[in-house]
């Protein structure tokens, strides 16, 4: 843990450096397939509901290990019974720290017509457990090349959540929205994170910090870590889509990571998962389960 930990400048939760090496969970998804993959607590999704096209089904043939890069692949022809949407999670046991991931988007489809409201995501999540849930935790990074919910821009959302109704939909939250393709051939990967200390998450793109949340809006609850890719009901389609051929769309990821109650810059995060692939470590999962264990759902 030495050597790995080494070169790392780490910070405690109330923001002075400290002695205590920190505890990671890392994956760089370099799998033979999936089967490998849960193998290392990752759950597929099947479960039925929010969010999605109503009727859409969550697809665990949608999530495949593609030259040792997580490939989520998402189906939709527009309607509930011609959707298939993709999620994957690990266990619910993050809280306060750094969150890390690169993320390959598209702006494009893989086939078929381009223009469906497709959101591809990295977040963590608690359940929400009824409407207006106090101990309800997310943070969440959301990509909408084709715009939705009320605008066409290309954007994407960081997020802090306090609660949420999902029905009718009344959010409590703090907010980015940074404007601008991220999934343009060519330039389509990118480092996202989020660093939790001290009543405080931090956003940066690539480096660049674009937002800081705290108050209310502020994670109180172990959370799971998720990616998901999902088409919103009532989106801008073209003309002539519908009934056409179905539209897929697909969202990749290079590696993921978090330290626990430790605060990393991003260019220490990229330093570090640098380290960690040129000595051969492909993975590690130090940060210890909640006392007592949390139940990990993969349906929200």
């Amino acid at each position: 843990m030495k050597a790995i930990a080494a070169g790392l400048v780490a910070l405690s939760m109330a923001g002075g450096a400290h002695a205590a090496e920190p505890r990671f969970f890392f994956d760089d998804f370099s799998y033979p397939d999936t089967a490998a993959l849960f193998k290392q607590g990752w759950t597929v999704r099947s479960a039925p509901g929010h969010p999605g096209i109503p009727g859409a089904r969550w697809a665990p043939e949608g999530l495949s290990v593609v030259d040792g890069q997580l490939r989520l692949h998402g189906v939709t022809d527009g309607t509930g019974p011609g959707t298939a949407q993709v999620q994957v999670c690990h266990q619910r046991k993050y809280l306060a720290g750094t969150y890390a991931a690169r993320i390959r988007f598209s702006d494009q489809p893989v086939s078929g017509a381009d223009g469906d409201p497709v959101i591809q995501t990295f977040y963590a999540v608690s359940p929400l457990k009824h409407d207006f849930d106090p101990e309800f935790s997310e943070l969440d990074w959301e990509y909408l090349p084709n715009g939705g919910w009320g605008s066409d821009k290309t954007r994407i959302y960081g997020i802090t959540w306090q609660t949420v109704r999902l029905d009718p939909w009344l959010a409590f939250n703090q907010q980015h929205e940074e404007f601008g393709p991220l999934g343009e051939r060519g330039r389509d990967w990118h480092t996202l994170v989020m660093q939790v200390v001290d009543g405080r998450t931090h956003w940066f793109i690539d480096g660049r910090k674009i937002d800081e949340h705290g108050g209310r809006n502020y994670p109180v609850v172990p959370m799971s870590i998720n990616f998901n890719l999902w088409f919103s009901p009532g989106g801008p389609l073209p003309t002539g889509v519908a009934g056409g051929p179905p539209r897929v769309y697909e969202q990749d990821v290079d590696w993921v990571f978090h330290a626990k109650d430790t605060v990393l810059s991003p260019a220490q995060v990229e330093a570090q998962v640098k380290r960690w692939r040129a000595g051969g470590i492909a993975r590690l999962d130090q940060v210890p389960p909640a006392t007592p264990a949390l139940e990990s759902r993969c349906d929200f």
